[in-house]
Order: structure tokens, then C-alpha cells, then sequence
């Protein structure tokens, strides 16, 4: 019989692993099963022309955090809202996967300071590599890693975009009937450089070629719509957006301030998207743009990702979507709006990627013709990626 001591440690012990468990095993899962909730009801009939009109589409995404969550994205997942089965299910083709290095605690679209983080936590629970527990450059780069690696054991389903060549030989791919993917990496928030701009061709050569300028505070580069002083581009803003255009890698102005949307549109040479938000004129608030500043990004021949969540279209359905993408398309033009879901980015969304054939059925149904549901769809995004990628003479590595 052991003695009581050997029973309180061996009691003990068993605590401590159920609470490692807890911790490191479902916590994560169970965040992000929460966070990353579908909304739309897919069991409603789709007509035969919707079908038909939606195979016939190259669809492109401008933003899904993905890579954030620890998922066998080769497998379909349940819960969430990006993997490959579902990306090829909705036809899918084109999809940026985006990473968040850090977020603030008590995260809102006023008002954010920059001196607390999630994004450390979550990295500890999901058994990052240390690096990355310090480091949000380090976090960017093993996400990144993350996404070359699934690319790699996909068997061919999966390539990472580069550059021109690499995105024409995929569409070359599509066109001959491959349900292949393509990934291209962007950065949510410049905070991920950690202050040195040598740290723009690190990430490069690590494979991204798009960079949003702020998250949900402002940085060394500029102000974000939800931080404390929301101010404009900095020096080092500047040098950035500089070395960015020289290696091409697109310019991303989702949860910019109205100082650096201004400031930023003024300095770039070539076409601005805004990933992922809304448009005041069917959701007014902080975190959606104005009609004129609509305009400017379809003055640099950039896009307007339209996204998918309640503070993107104050709504919950494909028809809430499809009302701002009407408004955007009213204020800009055809040719400059474009889908930015926000997939798996901490919110509820109208549709998963499976389910992407609901928002052209609503497309149609807003009154779009087949040619302007295939720019809206994907064509805007692919356009902006061909002018704007550079040439397999610089194409970075994993």
C-alpha cells in the first residue's frame, strides 16, 4: 500500500497533466471553434444557372487568418472556415492567407492601445516553436513556414504564389481543369518588421507579397483607424511602402486611419487594396470607408475587398453582402471590388469557403451580369496581382 504522500503526488500529478491537456490540447480549438462560426443557412436550393455560372468562375479571396489556428488545413476541418477541401468545394482558386502576429486585449474598432497581446498566449497553447513567444517577426515567419509546408505534402493541390509566372501558370492549370489552390501570404500589421526595415525582405523572402500597414493599433509605420492617435505614415512608413513597390509586394490599407489612407494613397505608384472592411454607405462606422475614399483606391487601379462579417455589411446573410458590394461597385466602379472575407479571422461569417457559391447567387440576384459577378468574384484580384507581382527574377523562397 502506498503511503498517503505518494497518493496527494500522484493526484497532483494527474491535475497538472489534465490542466496541460486542457491547456495546450482543446483550449485553442475551443477559442477558435467559437470565434470562427458560420452564419448562413446552405440548405436552401441553388438553381442549375447558378451552378453553372459559379463553375465557370476563377474566385479569389483577399483575406483569411488561417495559418493563425492550429488545423490540418489538407483536411476538412470541423469547425472554421478555410481548408482545402473547402476552398476547391467553392471553387475557390485564388486565396491570401494573411497572419496576425499580435492583437490587443479588449479589442474594438475605436480605440486600442499596443502594450498588451494575445497573440502570446495562443502561440504558448499551441506549442509554437520558442522563437515565436517573443518575436512577431518570428510569428510571421512560422506561419509562413506553415503554409509552405502544407503546400509541399499536398500533393499539387496547393502552390504558393510567388510571383507572375508562378500565378499565369496556375491559371494555365485552372483552365485545363486542375481543382488546384493557390496561396499567397500577406501581413496583417507592420508591427510585424519589429521597427527594421531589413525586416521587408526577410518576409519577402519568406514568400509574402502583401502587407497591411496597421491592425488594431498604431505602429512604427503609421496610424491604425483603431488606435490611440490614428496618426499617418511615419518616416519609416515611407521607407517601407518604398522597398515594397521596388520588390512588389501590394499595399494593403485595411485598418488604416484616415491620416495613412491619405497619406499612403498620395505616395503609391501602384494599385492599393483594402483586404477586407466595408463601406459606410451601408454600414457606417470606424472601421468601413467613405465613398471618396473609395474613389482613391480605384484611382491607383487597386481593389475594395468586401468582407463577410457583421461590422463589414451590418448584417448576417450572402444579401447583406451583396448590398455593400452594390454600393462599393455604385462609388468605384466594377472593376475595383472584390471579395475579403476575413475567413477564420476571430469573427462569425455569412459563409464559409464551401459555401462561397451563395454570394454569387446573391450577386445575380442584386442584378449583376455573369461578366461582373467573374470581376467581382475574382477577376478584380487576379488583374491586381499580375500588375503588381514581381517577376520569377526576384521570387523570394520558403
Amino acid at each position: 500500500m502506498k503511503p498517503a504522500g505518494w497518493e496527494v503526488l500522484w493526484g497532483t500529478a494527474g491535475a497538472v497533466v489534465a490542466m496541460l491537456f486542457l491547456g495546450f490540447g482543446i483550449a485553442p480549438g475551443l477559442v477558435g471553434r467559437q470565434m470562427n462560426r458560420t452564419l448562413s443557412d446552405s440548405s436552401t436550393t441553388l438553381s442549375a444557372e447558378v451552378r453553372r455560372i459559379h463553375e465557370r468562375l476563377v474566385v479569389a479571396d483577399l483575406h483569411s487568418d488561417a495559418l493563425l489556428w492550429d488545423r490540418n488545413l489538407l483536411e476538412r476541418g470541423p469547425w472554421g472556415h478555410v481548408d482545402l477541401p473547402r476552398l476547391i468545394e467553392g471553387r475557390v482558386a485564388v486565396q491570401a492567407f494573411t497572419v496576425v502576429t499580435k492583437t490587443p486585449r479588449g479589442m474594438n474598432i475605436e480605440s486600442n492601445r499596443d502594450d498588451t497581446d494575445n497573440i502570446t498566449l495562443l502561440s504558448v497553447l499551441q506549442l509554437w516553436p520558442p522563437r515565436t513567444w517573443r518575436s512577431l517577426t518570428e510569428r510571421a515567419l512560422h506561419q509562413a513556414d506553415k503554409l509552405h509546408r502544407l503546400a509541399a505534402d499536398s500533393r499539387g493541390r496547393l502552390a504558393v504564389t510567388r510571383t507572375r509566372e508562378d500565378l499565369e501558370g496556375f491559371l494555365r492549370l485552372r483552365e485545363q481543369g486542375e481543382p488546384t489552390v493557390a496561396g499567397f501570404l500577406g501581413v496583417e500589421g507592420l508591427h510585424a518588421l519589429e521597427g527594421n526595415l531589413a525586416n521587408v525582405d526577410t518576409l519577402f523572402d519568406a514568400g509574402f507579397r502583401m502587407f497591411g500597414f496597421t491592425h488594431f493599433f498604431d505602429n512604427e509605420a503609421g496610424g491604425s483607424a483603431h488606435g490611440v492617435e490614428k496618426g499617418g505614415i511615419t518616416n519609416l512608413g515611407r521607407l517601407v511602402l518604398a522597398r515594397m513597390e521596388a520588390l512588389g509586394i501590394v499595399l494593403d490599407l485595411a485598418h488604416a486611419s484616415p491620416a495613412l489612407f491619405t497619406d499612403a494613397l498620395a505616395l503609391a505608384t501602384r494599385p492599393v487594396v483594402v483586404s477586407h472592411g466595408g463601406v459606410k454607405g451601408t454600414c457606417d462606422n470606424r472601421r468601413n470607408l467613405g465613398d471618396e475614399q473609395l474613389r482613391g483606391i480605384a484611382a491607383t487601379r487597386g481593389v475594395m475587398g468586401i468582407g463577410l462579417w457583421e461590422t463589414a455589411v451590418c448584417g448576417g446573410t450572402p444579401t447583406d453582402w451583396a448590398r455593400a458590394v452594390r454600393h462599393a461597385v455604385n462609388a468605384m466602379g466594377v472593376e475595383h471590388v472584390s471579395l475579403g472575407s476575413d475567413w477564420d479571422g476571430a469573427v462569425a461569417s455569412i459563409v464559409d469557403a464551401s459555401q462561397s457559391v451563395r454570394l454569387t447567387e446573391a450577386l445575380l440576384r442584386q442584378g449583376f451580369t455573369e461578366q461582373e459577378v467573374s470581376l467581382i468574384m475574382g477577376g478584380n484580384v487576379i488583374r491586381v496581382l499580375l500588375e503588381t507581382l514581381p517577376s520569377s527574377g526576384r521570387s523570394g523562397g520558403p
